[in-house]
């Protein structure tokens, strides 16, 4: 499993307006293949700030199967307009630890 993990600043004024826009655009990314899970949190220091966390069987389920889909133009098309600066997606792979 790998999580991507995205840092998102929304243009101001625009905030209600795309928790609604990300609502909808929850539907689509469920149903992807590889999907587990996300969560959209709000930052509580900084407004238009949110944390987007997606949990992926495996990354070429995010890189190839999701971005290079239909359905992530349509994720695209309700999403992307509404960030500014356009956000850098990273991802993570659980530390294995020890004791």
């Amino acid at each position: 499993m790998i999580v991507e993990a995205v840092m998102l600043q929304v243009k101001q004024g625009m905030e209600e307006e795309y928790e609604e826009a990300f609502r909808q655009a929850s539907e689509i990314i469920s149903s992807m293949k590889g999907y587990i899970s996300h969560e959209l949190q709000r930052c509580m220091e900084v407004k238009g700030k949110y944390l987007l966390l997606v949990k992926w069987e495996t990354l070429e389920d995010h890189t190839f199967g999701f971005r290079e889909s239909n359905e992530y133009q349509q994720w695209k098309n309700l999403l992307h307009h509404f960030y500014d600066p356009f956000p850098t997606v990273e991802h993570f792979e659980k530390v294995r630890l020890s004791y």
